[in-house]
């Protein structure tokens, strides 16, 4: 059962011309199948508006859809409607820099980024392959650093610090400056714990 911002999302996404969601949300749209590619942690998912589904060809990619469903799904839908056909910045920042983001990215929205520095903060080789895994970019940012992208225009950065006797490991995540003139707060959040999680 879909939720009511699910079935919103649906019918936003069926109104608006396919030719400029593909253009703006870097998707192609299969014609004779009538859905939407978007490419997504290195797995193409089919994304249907007459059958509002979600689906993947691969095995990884229906286990992606049913374990993180409720944060990818949603955050997939949006990002169609919402997308805009500009350039990266750049420009890296925290998830509570951004506009209002110091209120929203607290409590039950605070990201589980103690949980990542527990799993990897000992373990760089593990962060590295987890990366692989997902055919992530490796940056030179901390002990170790990646670029995910959950979505074309909405790269991820998380960077890891080891831990050792002096120092607590910890892990950061941060969003493209231009995140913010695509999507609002609660679907950057999604997009955040689809990270994660994924890394987890």
């Amino acid at each position: 059962m879909t939720s009511p911002g699910e079935e919103k999302a649906w019918e936003m996404i069926t109104s608006l011309d396919h030719s400029v969601i593909g253009k703006n949300a870097s998707v192609l749209f299969d014609e004779k199948q009538g859905c939407y590619i978007l490419r997504s942690f290195c797995t193409d998912f089919y994304i249907h508006p007459g059958k509002r589904t979600v689906i993947s060809s691969s095995p990884e990619g229906e286990i992606f859809i049913s374990k993180y469903g409720y944060f990818f799904v949603h955050s997939c839908l949006w990002y169609l409607i919402h997308a805009k056909d500009i350039p990266l910045t750049g420009r890296l920042v925290k998830p509570v820099n951004l506009k209002g983001g110091e209120i929203f990215f607290r409590g039950s929205h605070a990201l589980p980024l103690e949980g990542m520095a527990r799993k990897y903060g000992h373990e760089r080789e593990d962060f590295i392959k987890k990366g692989n895994e997902l055919c992530a970019e490796f940056l030179g940012y901390g002990d170790a650093s990646l670029r995910l992208f959950p979505l074309p225009r909405i790269p991820v950065t998380v960077i890891l610090w080891l831990g050792d006797e002096e120092f607590s490991p910890g892990t950061d995540l941060l969003f493209d400056s231009s995140c913010e003139m695509h999507l609002p707060l609660d679907i950057i959040w999604s997009i955040a714990m689809t990270s994660l999680l994924v890394m987890m």
